[in-house]
């Protein structure tokens, strides 16, 4: 593990008399560490791992302060509502900028992917918190994804030769005319997002890329992540969990899918490169480009 146990972070564990800090995760924006409160309770600190403000092909303007505070709102609030997360002890900002969480255990034993599809859904019946989501960028969910869509694919264009152009913004914005918009969805469920004990989800973390949006969104991009054996999903389990036998093949599931396609070959080309799976996600994402297309020209 990189992660990088910086003088601030350290000095920000002494100054709350944290001890036994420990780096735990890393991810392209935040690194998060354990440590032990002056009264013997497990803490987890999730700071970011530059500045604040930083830029990368998936994400060009990222201010990783609103992230927490988005985090630290949505966290709070699900909390409230008895939903497992990491509860939220405070949100310290400053140099660094700092989440301290409750450490929420874990068995090793990953989750039972059945009783992980209920937990979705019911999530997505709870009421979203009032606070919008740092994602929206001022724009309304039905505009924001197609751009996003977009410029990502744009994006990823200038790295990969022949790459075919990105779908109509217009065949998109019809595709999700309609939809839901008002639930709240993580869409970054897997395995290294997961705490669990028996198979039970006692946690589900990081809440930075979430959205109110449709629950349909959440089904595609687990749909997508799936295919990754990395991620620890068994997409069929969690669809029977959810109480759904399939992820419905609707033009909107297929923008949702594109949006969670052009994401991962961004990453393993641009941010993470990988020699394996940069060609395939390429590969999968020119296969759901073409599913979007018969679908809705069909």
């Amino acid at each position: 593990m990189t992660t990088d146990r910086s003088p601030a972070i350290q000095d920000f564990a002494a100054r709350h008399g944290f001890t036994g800090l420990r780096p735990i995760g890393r991810g392209l924006e935040f690194q998060v560490f354990h440590a032990t409160t002056p009264g013997g309770a497990g803490v987890v600190l999730r700071t970011p791992v530059g500045a604040r403000f930083g830029s990368n092909l998936n994400d060009p303007r990222v201010d990783t302060r609103r992230l927490l505070r988005w985090e630290d709102a949505v966290a709070r609030h699900l909390d409230g509502l008895g939903f497992p997360v990491a509860k939220p002890h405070s949100l310290v900002l400053g140099q660094p900028d700092v989440l301290v969480s409750e450490f929420v255990p874990d068995d090793g034993c990953g989750a039972d992917q059945r009783r992980l599809g209920a937990v979705l859904r019911r999530l997505h019946r709870l009421p979203p918190p009032r606070r919008r989501p740092v994602a929206e960028e001022g724009a309304t969910f039905t505009e924001l994804l197609p751009a996003r869509i977009i410029r990502r694919w744009t994006a990823l264009a200038g790295l990969v030769p022949d790459l075919p152009p990105p779908p109509a913004y217009r065949d998109m914005i019809a595709a999700l005319a309609n939809r839901p918009m008002n639930r709240l969805v993580h869409l970054d469920v897997r395995a290294a997002n997961l705490r669990c004990v028996g198979g039970e989800v006692r946690g589900l973390l990081d809440w930075s890329n979430a959205l109110i949006a449709d629950p349909l969104l959440e089904l595609a991009r687990l749909a997508e992540f799936a295919r990754l054996p990395d991620n620890g999903l068994d997409l069929m389990a969690i669809l029977a969990g959810y109480g759904v036998p399939e992820v419905p093949d609707l033009p909107a599931a297929w923008v949702y899918r594109l949006d969670a396609a052009v994401m991962l070959a961004v990453v393993f080309v641009s941010e993470a490169p990988d020699a394996e799976l940069g060609p395939r996600t390429v590969e999968r994402l020119c296969e759901v480009h073409t599913g979007f297309r018969t679908r809705v020209h069909r």
